[in-house]
């Protein structure tokens, strides 16, 4: 929680800045969108599902067509995992992950106002993966792990992003990628026990999170 009231502050110092400097070609906005994140490893078996973001970001002038955009956004974002049922029933089970993310972006303006290119890192902060309780004694396939063991990942996360925004000076939509660069499942591998069940293998995956959202700038 101290993590998040110390982002919600920056965030304000930068909303200050972009205010004072407005003239300059500063911008404050609200973006909202939906999320299909996928899990990418050789673990288990795994399926994208839809969750949604929302947040703000200040865009300014930076050099000629260049811009720079700081941003935070929260998101709910979803993935399946493909699991065994007490019943012996295939039963792909829903894991979600709540998370703030930070981003620092270079922007380059393709068509000035209209069209532009971003990419940059984002520092995710995230909790433990959710899942419903009825599922949580569910073996996930080709191990004998339960669907619960597997829910303690790495709370703090370095993604790389690569976006598209296209409209005018008010509203934009946005088509973005985030890569996740660390292990996502490497705290796993600090529980020797969850790697025996694992059938002896380390932990590996990357997080994907492909978003499509609108940007309404003030």
């Amino acid at each position: 929680m101290k993590k998040i009231l110390f982002l919600l502050l920056l965030t304000s110092a930068f909303q200050g800045q972009a205010q004072y400097g407005y003239r300059d070609g500063n911008r404050i906005g609200f973006t909202g969108g939906v999320t299909q994140m996928s899990l990418s490893t050789s673990n288990f078996n795994t399926r994208p599902a839809l969750g949604w973001i929302g947040g703000l970001s200040v865009r300014g002038n930076y050099y000629n067509d260049f811009s720079m955009i700081f941003g935070m956004q929260f998101t709910e974002s979803n993935f399946l995992v493909e699991t065994i049922s007490p019943l012996f029933k295939k039963e792909d089970v829903q894991y979600t992950l709540s998370g703030v993310q930070v981003r620092l972006l270079l922007s380059y303006n393709v068509v000035k106002d209209h069209v532009s290119l971003d990419f940059g890192p984002v520092l995710q902060v995230n909790g433990k993966l959710r899942i419903d309780n009825k599922s949580k004694e569910n073996i996930v396939s080709g191990t004998t792990l339960t669907a619960n063991d597997i829910t303690d990942v790495s709370k703090v996360n370095g993604n790389l992003y690569f976006g598209i925004s296209a409209g005018n000076k008010r509203l934009r939509a946005i088509v973005c990628y985030q890569y996740g660069l660390n292990n996502f499942l490497n705290k796993l591998n600090s529980q020797s026990e969850l790697k025996v069940l694992n059938n002896g293998d380390s932990f590996k995956a990357h997080i994907g999170l492909l978003s499509g959202q609108i940007l309404f700038n003030l």
